[in-house]
């Protein structure tokens, strides 16, 4: 996962280890998307979502996970105001998001889960500030893997800290 390099500056040997990172691909509408592989915390099927009346268009529902309620968001309804149209390929990744009392867990709805990539640091650069249709503050960085790339989504920014609150007063009203 992590390959040392040794660099030779002003005569001195220095060792840099460079960190390659692990990351989820899936789809959302015809885009490829990324999350780091340790902000994941499962992949599962889409079964018996329950839709919340009165919530905003991108939250999907809450799901029973073990006895505990988890919001499902339709990332695609939050990234391109468009919500998913859901197939046999269609499942949810649930992830912890940093949230006002410590961390929250949230699914999210995504059109299709594709690898895990390792995509080492000087793959990946600054987002643009134009060409995409997100918000630029969703996106963390891009990453380049053979010469296609790949929007690397910042989880902790996609929902704001009220939207989150908003996301757990659901869960606990639905328990």
């Amino acid at each position: 996962m992590s390959n040392l390099i040794r660099k030779e500056a002003g005569g001195n040997a220095l060792a840099v280890q460079e960190q390659v990172g692990q990351y989820l691909t899936f789809l959302v509408g015809s885009e490829s998307f990324a999350i780091s592989i340790l902000d994941v915390k499962e992949i599962i099927e889409i079964a018996n979502v329950t839709p919340v009346p009165l919530t905003p268009d991108y939250i999907h529902g809450v799901i029973n996970l073990r006895g505990n309620v988890v919001p499902v968001i339709d990332l695609s309804a939050r990234l391109k105001h468009r919500c998913a149209e859901v197939s046999k390929r269609s499942c949810i990744v649930l992830v912890e998001v940093d949230a006002l009392e410590g961390t929250q867990l949230i699914g999210m709805l995504v059109d299709e889960v594709r690898e895990i990539l390792e995509i080492p640091p000087a793959n990946i650069q600054p987002a643009p500030d134009f060409g995409s249709d997100i918000r630029t503050d969703f996106i963390q960085a891009m990453a380049r893997v053979n010469d296609v790339f790949i929007i690397l989504l910042a989880i902790n920014r996609v929902l704001s800290l009220e939207e989150l609150s908003q996301l757990n007063r659901i869960a606990q009203d639905s328990e």
